[in-house]
């Protein structure tokens, strides 16, 4: 992805977003332009509007960390835009690299020990560019709509955007795409040369107006903690707390565990869950189809 467009449209998006009551700014006479100047945003982070003006248009090579810090208090970045801005920086002052295939990255065993040791909490390890890398028994009877999707490697977003079945297993899919999207943005200020991430996200535009619109919109997202909706094809309805990991040896690799309230309807859903994750690899280890009393109306 080019490094200066992605910058011109990140900083124009923001400063859209910001009002002048909200910089604290007067909002006297007419203005032609949604949000800030960019006048505004170069006083109110203390550099020249021509200095400000450049970065703008997507050049942010040779910025000091005080200057991004103060830009960034003037746009009124959260935490993850904030670092989505360092990343195109640091991506703008490099040389570029050649754009790379890496492939499904592979799980360590001790890694797919620990998750076999979770038995009661589904877990799944995902890598930057959403996909499901390995999970544990429970994890992968949650998501077992995602995995009956032929394309591989097994991925959230693709899942999400273009499998028509998506909307039925999960309550909240609006939601969870703009999630994707965002967080699928933030990759690509990370890993900008990552070519299997370029690919993903070439697919996804091409097919999916939804994900364009969310693309465009430049937003970006840190997803460490939260709740999470589904209607199972075999358990009903489940709300799971869930938390993000980051594998501290594996980078751009995260754990994703979660968990139901003690008493809950999703917590005895979480058992049944559990039961029927065993018929399941009993099945899978007799290489059978799905028993047909194990379907519901709900199908993926």
């Amino acid at each position: 992805m080019d490094n200066r467009s992605e910058v011109r449209e990140f900083l124009t998006s923001r400063r859209a977003k910001i009002t002048p009551q909200q910089a604290g700014l007067p909002a006297a006479g007419q203005r032609r332009v949604k949000g800030l100047r960019r006048e505004e945003v170069a006083m109110l982070a203390g550099v020249s509007a021509e200095y400000y003006a450049r970065m703008e248009r997507g050049n942010l090579a040779g910025a000091s960390e005080a200057v991004l810090d103060a830009l960034a208090k003037a746009l009124q970045l959260d935490e993850s835009e904030r670092a989505h801005l360092m990343d195109l920086a640091r991506t703008a002052s490099t040389t570029r690299k050649p754009s790379r295939r890496r492939g499904p990255q592979p799980i360590r065993p001790a890694l797919q020990q620990l998750l076999d040791a979770m038995t009661e909490a589904p877990a799944f390890i995902r890598n930057g560019r959403l996909d499901i890398l390995a999970t544990n028994r429970l994890g992968k009877a949650l998501y077992w709509p995602v995995f009956q999707d032929p394309a591989r490697p097994v991925n959230l977003a693709r899942f999400q955007f273009l499998n028509p079945g998506a909307d039925e297993y999960m309550t909240e899919l609006d939601y969870q795409k703009a999630a994707s999207a965002a967080l699928l943005r933030t990759e690509a200020g990370q890993d900008p040369y990552n070519r299997d991430l370029s690919d993903l996200i070439g697919e996804l535009s091409t097919r999916s107006e939804e994900f364009r619109t969310l693309w465009a919109a430049h937003d970006v997202r840190l997803h460490r903690t939260g709740l999470k909706h589904f209607r199972h094809p075999v358990v009903g309805d489940l709300t799971l707390a869930f938390e993000g990991l980051p594998v501290p040896n594996d980078p751009g690799l995260t754990l994703t565990a979660m968990s139901a309230e003690l008493g809950s309807a999703s917590h005895d859903g979480l058992r049944l869950l559990a039961s029927w994750a065993a018929t399941l690899d009993q099945s899978e280890q007799q290489n059978t189809e799905l028993p047909s009393d194990q379907h519901s109306t709900h199908k993926p």
